[in-house]
């Protein structure tokens, strides 16, 4: 009976203290952040109005970048922004996903699984899962791409990813100089070469999430599809993958708003020409490169031009999230509406 009074002892004043403070620090934070946010917003407006008085819509629909005939648009930077980030998250999603797969699941297919049992290598499970230790060295090493800087993965794309795609591409010009229409020369930076870093960039945050998203599905849906008489591939693409859609959708939004918002790589890599093309050949332009390579250099007039850019892309990125939330809402009404 002492011990039951003891565990129902009311709180001390200390602890109801302890907890109002601990409360107020949590509302307090949580409103700053949006505060933060809005300050931001507020103060880019700000500086962006005068350049949207003046050039209004006309500015997200001409293709002219000149500060000394005072005509400025940024279309190809808009189109060069969405291409780019499309281009990277249909690459990095599918590697991502098929990674995260691979390393929840572990299944090794039957050629590598045979190739690797050729060195004795021992695996647990039914299917040849991979043993725990390889399983957190790749996880780890995939995670720590996350870590390398911006300006280190556009230097490896300057010297090795363009030099090592560049022959295949003059063969293809050769072969096919009648496709001039997409373009098939690459003789710098371009589309591909930044498409394909940037597709690394996010390679990271779309494995990780995924991974852990299939890791959460409950293992009594695997055994039941198992016992159902289901193989592997017909558990993970018919219950494992629907099961956690929605953190792997997660997963790919988050990895879609780096892909925007990303610069330094982009800036060294993707040519910063004012085109709109389709060419994965061509050089073109990101709203985020163009405000790098601009701003050190802009004078007054120009630098409220650029804060109406940031403002264009962050209204993207808000378009973006919001898209986000409106399917990742209705993902999970139809989970919930079929248990």
């Amino acid at each position: 009976m002492a011990e039951a009074k003891a565990i129902t002892q009311p709180p001390t004043g200390l602890q109801r203290a302890s907890d109002s403070i601990f409360r107020g620090l949590c509302y307090s934070f949580a409103w700053l952040s949006v505060l933060v946010v809005i300050f931001i917003v507020l103060r880019i407006a700000f500086a962006a109005a005068p350049a949207v008085r003046q050039y209004g819509l006309g500015f997200l629909t001409t293709r002219t970048w000149d500060p000394n005939r005072d005509q400025f648009g940024i279309l190809p930077e808009i189109w060069g922004t969405l291409y780019t980030s499309l281009l990277a998250l249909a690459i990095g999603g599918a590697f991502g996903v098929a990674a995260a797969v691979f390393l929840s699941e572990g299944y090794l297919g039957g050629f590598v699984f045979s190739l690797l049992k050729v060195f004795h290598l021992e695996f647990h499970g039914l299917w040849g899962k991979l043993p725990e230790r390889v399983e957190d060295i790749l996880k780890n090493l995939i995670e720590l791409l996350a870590a390398i800087p911006s300006v280190v993965y556009g230097l490896w794309g300057l010297w090795v990813v363009i030099p090592l795609i560049r022959p295949a591409c003059n063969w293809l010009h050769l072969k096919m100089g009648w496709f001039a229409p997409f373009g098939t020369d690459l003789s710098g930076p371009g589309v591909l070469p930044a498409v394909l870093v940037l597709s690394i960039m996010i390679l990271p945050t779309i494995t990780a999430i995924s991974r852990q998203a299939l890791v959460s599905v409950p293992p009594k849906l695997r055994m039941a599809a198992y016992g159902l008489g289901a193989t592997q591939w017909e558990t993970i693409l018919a219950v494992i993958l629907p099961t956690a859609a929605r953190g792997i959708l997660g997963g790919i939004l988050l990895a879609f708003g780096r892909a925007l918002g990303e610069t330094m790589a982009l800036a060294m890599l993707v040519g910063n020409a004012n085109l709109v093309s389709i060419s994965l050949f061509s050089p073109a332009n990101t709203l985020a490169a163009l405000l790098a390579n601009t701003f050190p250099e802009a004078h007054p007039k120009e630098i409220g031009v650029l804060m109406y850019a940031a403002l264009v892309l962050l209204g993207i990125t808000l378009v973006v999230n919001m898209v986000g939330a409106f399917i990742l809402q209705r993902a999970s009404a139809g989970a919930e509406g079929g248990k």
